[in-house]
């Protein structure tokens, strides 16, 4: 074959790819995902799927829905199976009445239902807000099913009850969590004002969030809170019985957070068994994994590939 022709189908072999991967980055993730569904004692969690290899799985928090997780899923989906959930109560998942049926054993059950729909017996547990909380939760609980832990804006759960307990600037920013523990919380609470808080005036982002939270449960979603977040005068409840981390654990924290401040990641290591990374963000507050997608993603990869060797 001529040396021009060669170069020329080269070239027209190169713009054939590039623009088939332009054409897979435009194409949202949410149309190339598989969608699952795991069964906890009856209850069913829908879960999505993407990519190859060893599983990981992410959990949201309040409000939100799997999702919140679409830049790591792009980002992350060529090393990893990566299963991103939607809690008990939100968009397909089961909504169960009942505060019982959210207590925190049961939020963790659902994290090892979805793993082992997958046939696995572990995972790389990944968790943010609330999804942060099951995610400790699950890492203490079930040691032997959680082989690396991620955590974005949460403190370690028995901190942010020592920081609760000072009655100072936690337990003041913490007003909100006491409001959405009462019984009627939940009727103050719509679609439209969630997903117009969260899309950040993206008019795409807000249609995907307002149906998904069109068919998510309100009461469902402050369950959360009045089942298991730390009550006056912080002296029990399940976060406080948590034993000890047994996984090496990555936490961001976006120093911006007023819901969940930093001074809770301090003394960390108190709680765990094994190596514990801590990266803080200024200029970013309660959701670094959207504010800084490609930062965190990056990061995530370059740690999990440190703890593989």
């Amino acid at each position: 074959m001529p040396h021009s022709i060669r170069n020329t189908l080269a070239s027209v072999l190169a713009l054939v790819f590039f623009c088939s991967a332009l054409a897979a980055n435009a194409q949202d993730i949410s149309e190339r995902v598989k969608h699952n569904y795991a069964d906890n004692d009856g209850v069913k969690i829908h879960y999505v799927t993407l990519g190859n290899g060893p599983l990981m799985v992410m959990v949201h928090g309040f409000p939100d829905y799997w999702y919140s997780w679409r830049h790591q899923m792009e980002a992350l989906s060529s090393e990893y199976t990566v299963a991103a959930l939607d809690t008990r109560g939100y968009n397909l998942s089961d909504q169960p009445s009942g505060v019982e049926n959210y207590e925190l054993k049961v939020l963790v059950s659902d994290v090892a239902a979805v793993i082992e729909a997958e046939g696995e017996e572990s995972a790389i547990i990944v968790g943010h807000d609330w999804g942060g909380g099951i995610a400790w939760s699950f890492a203490a609980l079930e040691p032997e099913m959680t082989e690396q832990l991620i955590i974005m804006n949460l403190p370690h759960p028995r901190n942010l009850v020592r920081e609760l307990a000072r009655f100072e600037q936690q337990h003041q920013n913490s007003v909100y969590a006491r409001n959405f523990q009462q019984e009627n919380s939940h009727e103050a609470l719509s679609a439209e004002g969630l997903a117009t808080a969260l899309s950040r005036g993206d008019s795409q982002l807000h249609g995907k969030y307002l149906e998904a939270f069109g068919r998510s449960s309100f009461d469902a979603m402050m369950n959360y809170y009045r089942a298991n977040y730390p009550r006056d005068p912080y002296t029990s409840g399940a976060f406080l019985e948590l034993p000890e981390v047994q996984a090496p654990v990555l936490q961001f924290h976006g120093l911006l957070d007023t819901a969940l401040l930093a001074e809770g990641v301090n003394n960390t290591w108190e709680h765990l068994a094994q190596d514990w990374t801590l990266m803080t963000i200024p200029g970013v507050s309660h959701w670094p994994h959207h504010d800084r997608p490609e930062m965190v993603s990056q990061m995530m990869s370059a740690w999990l590939e440190i703890q593989r060797n």
